[in-house]
Formats: structure tokens, sequence, C-alpha cells
């Protein structure tokens, strides 16, 4: 049975895990989230040029001078923290329009997060010739509390999750979703709370000299590989590509 023909059976019941749709359609939709993203980095990257001339004007280094200790300065602080929550929020959404199931919704909220992510350090270098190095240290994030390291981790991490959500989008479209249980996203969510952590240790210390000590790698690096490991055994364990008769049945939608 020919696609279109699937297309216009199966196009007012909602699809799941396991559907079909030619890979150049995938494609299309990966290239227009990444382009999305592209553009959602160079807003986060101008917001932190106005930031650094607020709270930095002579120059981001660490140890970073206190900061928050104004009223102002608070002001801006959970304007901020708004802001990143808001930002979350945005790439949820954008997730969720792009994708077709969950998996898909999942990789999108992955591309869309990575590619923010590595294209907001772009866009700083073009803004501020910043940073100058991959090893320059830098604030993540903001909730709960500061999260910091070096440029290399959170955008090793970026590639590593870029990478996972292209094989997803490409095994789910060709009906061959990728295989999670309950251990496994027991893993994920523990590899993520373990990197997230070694992040926030070093972030609380952010202001005292001996900063640097604080970011424990073999922490981070337990984290990410028990994250690795575990998404490499659920590729392997996945079946092989359903039936094009099973496919049907799961409701292609887009022309």
């Amino acid at each position: 049975m020919s696609y279109k023909k699937c297309n216009a059976m199966c196009a007012n019941v909602e699809l799941t895990d396991y559907f079909y749709e030619p890979l150049k359609i995938t494609l299309k939709r990966l290239c227009i989230a990444i382009v999305f993203s592209i553009a959602f980095g160079y807003i986060e990257a101008a917001v932190v040029v106005y930031l650094r001339e607020i709270f930095h004007p002579n120059g981001f280094t660490f140890p970073l001078a206190v900061f928050g200790n104004t009223a102002m300065s608070m002001r801006i602080l959970l304007t901020e923290i708004g802001r990143e929550a808001s930002t979350i929020v945005l790439i949820f959404t954008g997730s969720w329009l792009f994708g077709r199931n969950r998996q898909q919704r999942f990789a999108y909220f992955l591309v869309i997060f990575t590619i923010w992510d590595i294209f907001y350090y772009v866009w700083l270098k073009v803004l501020l010739d910043w940073p100058a190095s991959i090893m320059d240290w830098d604030i993540l994030f903001l909730m709960p509390v500061i999260w910091a390291s070096p440029v290399f981790y959170p955008v090793l991490i970026s590639i590593t999750m870029f990478l996972f959500a292209v094989i997803i989008l490409y095994c789910s479209s060709s009906a061959r979703p990728i295989k999670t249980t309950f251990s496994s996203w027991f893993a994920f969510v523990l590899s993520a709370l373990i990197v997230v952590e070694s992040f926030c240790i070093a972030g609380v210390h952010v202001t005292e000299s001996d900063y640097a000590s604080y970011f424990h790698e073999w922490l981070f690096a337990v984290g990410y590989l028990l994250g690795v490991v575990t998404f490499l055994v659920c590729l392997l364990q996945s079946g092989s590509r359903r039936k094009i008769s099973k496919v049907c049945d799961a409701h292609p939608t887009e022309p």
C-alpha cells in the first residue's frame, strides 16, 4: 500500500510510537527545528550581552563578584530566573509542535535544547569574542541554584544529546522506536541528576578563589557515561522494523 493511500485512510487517528514516514519529511522537519534553535540561541546570547554589561561591566571573569546583594540586582536576577523558566516552556512547546508521537517530541526537545545551547556559545563568540577557550568557565543555569562549569562540559552534553535525538528520530520514523523500560528511564534520570549535581556543586562556589576545585570531573564522567551506556543498551534492544501493514495501522498523517 502506498504511503499517500495509507495516509488518506488513517488521517484522523492519533499516532502511536509505531508509524512510518519518508525520511525526507523527517529531515525537513529536523532542519526547520535546527534553524529555529539557532535563532533562539541568538536571542539567548543577546540577552547575556546585556546582562554582562549590567552585572560585569569590567569583564566576565571567575571568581565572580558577589551579585544579587542590592534591590535592583535582586530584581534583575529574579527576572532572569523567570526568563530561564519561560525558555524551558518554549522549548517544550516547540518540541510538542514538531513531534508527532512521544518519542519524536522527546527527540525534538533534545534537538531544540542542544542546538540552542551550542549556538548560544557560537553567537557569544561572534558578539563578544567569548569564550576565549573551550575551558573558560560559565554560569549555565540559575534554577534552583547556580550551575557552573567550563564551557566544554555542557557543549559535550549537547553534542551527545543531539546525536541521540537524530538516532531517535530516524528509528521512530522507520517504525523502529527505541525500546525503553522503567529501569532504563531510572538510569537516564539518575544520569541527569548526577551531571546536574556536578554543575551545582561548582556553582555554589563561583565567588570563591578556589572555585575550580569544586567541579569534579569524575562525578560528571559517571553521570555522562551512565547516560551514554543506557542509551546504547536501549538502542541494541530495540526490535527490527515493523511490517508495513502494521505501520499503516499506526497512521502517518503528513502528505
